[in-house]
């Protein structure tokens, strides 16, 4: 399905019944990486999973923006007339996340975030610098976005009056010093650090991400 929102037709798979959960996947990905948690999620749930602009079968522009994200993801809730959706966002669909959460305190139920980075300097030095080389090959304006944003403050977090559920892997890309910054930072916050766990290995076609959350949903 297709919802045109600040001038972009933006793509999304709407899945089950119940109350809206939007899901927004990360960087170079696009809805199809929620395929098991959609299945798991959708028993309860009317599930969103959207694709962003430049991503999937949404419209592209030159350059991207995470702020201009968060407001095609407050345009796509207001297009749709959803009701205080819960929201789950991965790597860069998680930054757009908390981006959603502080402009907009009442707009959401629920938010849980995972593998999310305040500033580029929160990804670990040695994956910066890949991506770094990568963009001098490549000029994408996907590399770009993750190596120039976001500058998520603590001022920003501290708006955030949204429960939120804060997921990082213990072998995750962005560093554990920035995640649990993060997640100090937002007033009452939960913290699940998973063992083991990569930055996506247990968000993409996993089982594993709708285990870790499910207490949190369910409000324990």
């Amino acid at each position: 399905m297709f919802v045109k929102v600040n001038g972009l037709k933006l793509f999304y798979q709407r899945t089950g019944s119940g109350r809206p959960f939007v899901l927004l996947h990360g960087n170079m990905e696009d809805h199809t990486i929620f395929d098991v948690l959609v299945r798991e999620l959708s028993r309860e749930y009317t599930v969103y999973a959207l694709d962003s602009r430049n991503h999937g079968k949404s419209d592209s522009v030159p350059f991207l923006d995470y702020g201009e994200m968060a407001e095609d993801v407050a345009g796509f809730i207001a297009a749709l007339e959803l009701e205080r959706p819960l929201l789950y966002g991965f790597s860069d669909g998680g930054i757009i996340g908390l981006l959603v959460a502080g402009r907009y305190p009442d707009l959401l139920r629920k938010l849980v975030v995972s593998g999310a980075n305040l500033t580029p300097q929160g990804v670990k030095p040695l994956l910066r610098a890949g991506f770094k080389l990568a963009y001098c090959f490549s000029r994408s304006e996907k590399l770009e976005l993750m190596l120039t944003q976001p500058h998520i403050t603590q001022a920003m977090l501290k708006r955030i009056k949204t429960p939120t559920l804060v997921l990082a892997g213990e072998k995750d890309l962005v560093t554990e010093r920035e995640t649990r910054a993060l997640a100090a930072h937002i007033p009452g916050a939960k913290l699940m650090i998973l063992p083991g766990e990569g930055h996506g290995s247990y968000v993409v076609h996993s089982d594993k991400l709708y285990a870790a959350m499910e207490p949190f949903l369910r409000g324990e």
